[in-house]
């Protein structure tokens, strides 16, 4: 049952009921869209499914008048914010990098050099929530529950799935696309010394690998009147492309634009985070007992196209008609 729609970056809390209205609920299911403006539910409301986006609007609560008094709401600042319900100048969470004023250098708002890589070699996995100085939502359900409670978070973005799930999670996993990463979900010391068997095991599936493929509009393209025109001057042309527009064939693009990152960079980042978030409700038993569980899911690969794209294109119709369908098996 839907609990709270809160829309920052669009936040949602579906939670799994027990028995009894007395009773806690079994799993809380926390889910930001990163960079989702609120217009998207209006604007493509007629092509959404029922079990998506219109069922948290209708089953929801749907907040039409919020104001934020920090900037910037980038991710990082935004999770840190959101899974504690404060701003910035309490949370320590101030952008996504800042200068530090000791080290004399630039540093990643979840860099920890005190921690190893887990699943990968790449210092991608060197991650902590360790700058934050706050606890999370999961951070009280794992107080409050003696420690019994779970709390997992997972994204593609390091920083979202960290600061969402907060210093006391069982884990927190973010998707190795990055500085020539294989495309494993992976972690930190942080949380677990190696990772499990069922994520070792999801990630030699070759999931990730099966979309290298072509993105193509999920529907006729002209029916996407809510966007403007497909190939346009303000659009990033790929490395390898001649132009904006669909389609998008990434197993193409992959060797001049980052191996994984054009994955990461499409609709396909968060069919991912879809497949591997299922993946973890059912190996790690998440609702099955009294005890509430949370997961924390950031989908960013919506931020990444609307970056490339910009907020009136085709694209970032397309990936929000894609993750419409992608909620309904959450």
């Amino acid at each position: 049952m839907l609990k709270y729609i809160f829309l920052l970056v669009g936040l949602f809390f579906i939670t799994i009921p027990s028995q009894s209205q007395n009773e806690n609920p079994k799993l809380v299911v926390g889910i930001v869209v990163d960079q989702m403006r609120y217009d998207y539910l209006t604007r493509f409301y007629n092509k959404y499914g029922e079990g998506g986006f219109k069922r948290m609007m209708s089953e929801g609560y749907n907040c039409k008048n919020n104001h934020f008094n920090y900037i910037p709401t980038k991710t990082g600042p935004g999770p840190a914010s959101i899974f504690r319900g404060t701003t910035p100048k309490s949370q320590g969470i101030i952008g996504p990098d800042w200068f530090d004023k000791e080290l004399l250098r630039n540093i990643n708002c979840v860099e920890d050099n005190f921690v190893e890589s887990v699943g990968t070699e790449s210092k991608d996995g060197k991650k902590s929530p360790v700058q934050m100085l706050v606890t999370t939502f999961g951070d009280e359900n794992r107080l409050f529950t003696q420690m019994k409670g779970k709390t997992i978070g997972i994204s593609v973005k390091h920083r979202a799935a960290v600061f969402a799930a907060g210093h006391t999670a069982n884990a927190a996993y973010w998707w190795d696309y990055e500085h020539g990463g294989k495309g494993n979900w992976i972690s930190s010391t942080f949380y677990m010394e190696s990772l499990p068997q069922w994520v070792k095991e999801f990630n030699a599936s070759g999931v990730a690998q099966s979309y290298y493929k072509t993105w193509e509009p999920l529907y006729e393209i002209n029916s996407y009147e809510e966007s403007g025109t497909d190939s346009n001057k303000h659009e990033r042309v790929l490395k390898g492309e001649t132009q904006s527009g669909f389609p998008h064939d990434l197993a193409e693009l992959k060797e001049e634009n980052g191996g994984f990152h054009v994955v990461a960079n499409s609709p396909y980042g968060n069919s991912l985070t879809t497949d591997f978030s299922l993946k973890a409700i059912v190996a790690e038993e998440l609702g099955k007992d009294t005890i509430t569980d949370v997961l924390t899911i950031s989908y960013s690969s919506t931020d990444k196209v609307g970056h490339d794209y910009g907020p009136n294109s085709k694209e970032v119709e397309d990936t929000y008609l894609r993750l419409d369908l992608s909620l309904i098996h959450i």
